[in-house]
């Protein structure tokens, strides 16, 4: 959950930005039926079945356009809800109701929609070993809110960015002019805390990156078959991914490979939205 230092130190000005694109000089609209404050409620509404993340995002919404805005929540993210459920109250100035109300919402549909996705597929690997990780393939300044929502559904985040870990890629194999070379140079230059990653695109680099001492060798778009030989070839001696295009549809099958992680892109650049809205907003005394 984030809390209030996580928020203000990694998330406020990603936010601001936010609200920055949708409000340039005013919102024009709200403040040519409302010329003054007037308290008012209004209700976030679910209006399909799946697992809600991003409500204290949802909440700082409004409260960087007012402090004094209160929300009333009846769920918290990670649970599972359900249509024309009830999740929250958010009372405070109409105005800040109103102006907030589409950046807010952007980013509770946009979490809960990676949220939802991710505990579906997640579901799938409940009966092995296998964990669910996420990958790089983010949303340009979302990336924050992204990964948590994959977890909150039950997913696992990899490296959170290019300075979180070592991971040789193709290109990278080809800069350094082969799998041996490029490990060895990870080896040379990293801390040795850090774990190095390779990707594999045959059984051949397999047996390279075995031999290179790689610490997780990743078999990517690979056969099922190919990948089983590679698990045998690697024999524990690393441990093992799999990726490329990996969607929710080909877990089942996935699984049957015995890797110890799969990757999947599709967490967040193809989940889609969850459907909540705002609704019933009016004035209180």
């Amino acid at each position: 959950m984030y809390n209030q230092i996580t928020m203000k130190v990694n998330a406020d000005h990603l936010i601001l930005q936010a609200l920055a694109e949708d409000i340039t000089s005013e919102d024009i609209t709200t403040n040519a039926v409302m010329r003054n404050a007037y308290k008012g409620e209004v209700e976030l509404i679910c209006k399909q079945d799946g697992v809600i993340a991003g409500l204290d995002v949802f909440a700082r919404v409004f409260e960087l356009l007012d402090e004094t805005v209160e929300i009333e929540r009846f769920c918290e993210d990670g649970d599972e809800v359900k249509n024309q459920q009830l999740l929250a109250i958010v009372r405070g100035d109409i105005r800040v109701l109103l102006s907030g109300e589409r950046v807010a919402l952007n980013y509770l549909q946009r979490m809960s929609g990676i949220a939802t996705y991710t505990h579906e597929t997640a579901a799938l690997l409940a009966d092995c070993k296998t964990k669910l990780l996420d990958t790089r393939k983010t949303t340009p300044n979302m990336r924050i809110f992204e990964k948590y929502a994959v977890k909150v559904g039950g997913g696992n985040n990899h490296r959170y960015n290019l300075s979180d870990g070592i991971l040789l890629k193709d290109n990278h194999i080809g800069a350094a002019g082969g799998v041996k070379e490029a490990v060895a140079m990870a080896k040379e230059y990293a801390p040795f805390v850090r774990k190095i990653e390779i990707e594999t695109e045959n059984l051949e680099m397999v047996k390279e990156a075995v031999e290179a001492g790689a610490d997780i060798i990743m078999l990517d778009n690979m056969s099922v078959e190919e990948m089983k030989e590679a698990v045998r070839l690697i024999d524990g001696r690393a441990e093992t991914e799999c990726s490329g295009n990996v969607t929710k549809e080909k877990i089942a099958m996935l699984k049957e490979v015995g890797v110890d992680y799969i990757s999947s892109g599709a967490l967040t650049h193809s989940a889609p939205i969850l459907d909540v809205s705002l609704k019933h907003l009016h004035p209180i005394e």
